[in-house]
């Protein structure tokens, strides 16, 4: 955590300061694409350990939009690693006693955060979007030492004058390309998300599934509520509005406290095939949606790229930089099972979620535990 106390990462790093100077090991270089969770985590760990890290971003300013993340147990494990856990606490909300509902307002069955919450001593969190970029941007001034470059695109990652390249970029990915090819890239699932925070707060929170749509709440902080649709064919806000005026409360009055200028509309995306590794050259890795972007449906993108973050910066501050080709092997093997699963799992849910036979599925949805 950030503070005057050393903190686990520090010990297994071997840094001992707020500057982030190694202890007795010679520290390497890194260019880290992307100034997103991803990126900046990464630079975070990578000062820590010593690294002088340069960080790429091709927007001209950070990117602030967006509305929540949830952060599950495993994922603030990886930010207290990181010393992000007290920045973390003071502006997340718990997510708790949320339901998938019928379009109706009926109860299918509980989301499993109570579950989450019991096996793992604390519940998930939801944090805006912003705030955590405002966070991992905060610590890494505190390090001092990195160079952010909005308005950088880059263009060869293979002319990179780096002993540790990281690709944080995206699903667009240029360094995925550069270093893996273009076999596996950003592939449309055919269905258009939409996502916006409400001026009010509301209750009850969860999901309410439909027919080939559903539609989402969550906290987000006092007064406030986010949340997410998919409706595949709707343009305007308008529309979506329309889809949504006969679910039960407080749905269409969710929409109806949310200004239509700040809804964000996207089509969903996935990278496929899966990545046969997420390093490569013995100096190079992928982190992030980079390495193995998701549908939204787990709410597990920002959390995978946090846990990519911590374990590549742990193995490398293991290995230093004569180990380096070592260390990412290392995180390879630690993550890139894991990360497709979930991804997989998202992939899936998807096509659960979004199946136009609901009378089945909310059957099967029945039977669930709780």
């Amino acid at each position: 955590m950030s503070g005057e106390t050393e903190t686990e990462s520090e010990r297994a790093s071997g840094t001992v300061d707020g500057a982030g100077t190694s202890s007795g090991r010679e520290a390497g270089t890194a260019v880290v694409a992307g100034a997103g969770i991803g990126g900046l985590a990464t630079a975070i760990g990578l000062r820590r350990a010593g690294w002088t890290v340069t960080v790429l971003e091709r927007r001209a300013a950070p990117e602030r939009y967006g509305t929540a993340f949830g952060i599950h147990p495993t994922a603030q494990s990886a930010l207290d690693l990181l010393g992000l856990g007290d920045a973390l606490r003071a502006r997340a909300v718990p997510y708790r006693h949320a339901r998938i509902r019928r379009p109706d307002g009926t109860v299918l069955a509980a989301l499993p955060l109570e579950r989450i919450e019991r096996r793992a001593g604390r519940p998930e969190l939801l944090m805006a979007r912003p705030h955590l970029i405002d966070a991992l941007l905060a610590e890494l001034d505190r390090f001092g030492g990195t160079r952010i470059a909005y308005g950088q695109p880059l263009t060869d990652p293979r002319a990179l004058d780096a002993d540790l390249v990281v690709g944080a970029d995206g699903i667009n990915s240029v360094v995925r390309t550069a270093y893996f090819g273009s076999r596996s890239g950003p592939r449309p699932i055919g269905t258009v998300a939409w996502i916006g925070i409400a001026g009010c707060e509301t209750g009850p929170y969860g999901e309410t599934w439909g027919e080939g749509r559903f539609f989402g709440m969550t906290p987000v902080e006092p007064g406030r509520t986010n949340w997410y649709a998919t409706v595949p064919a709707a343009t305007t806000a308008r529309e979506v509005r329309d889809v949504f005026a006969d679910w039960h409360d407080p749905i269409p009055r969710v929409l109806a406290e949310t200004d239509p200028a700040t809804w964000i509309r996207y089509e969903m995306r996935h990278l496929h095939p899966a990545l046969p590794r997420f390093v490569a050259d013995g100096r190079v890795a992928l982190v992030g949606d980079a390495a193995h972007a998701m549908t939204p449906h787990l709410g597990q993108g920002a959390c995978t790229a946090l846990l990519d973050a911590e374990a590549l910066t742990r193995a490398v501050a293991a290995g230093g930089p004569d180990g380096l080709p070592r260390a990412l092997r290392a995180y390879d093997a630690e993550r890139r099972r894991s990360a497709q699963r979930v991804a997989f799992g998202s992939r899936s849910l998807h096509r659960f979620m979004s199946t136009r036979r609901p009378a089945l599925r909310d059957t099967l949805l029945r039977m669930l535990p709780g």
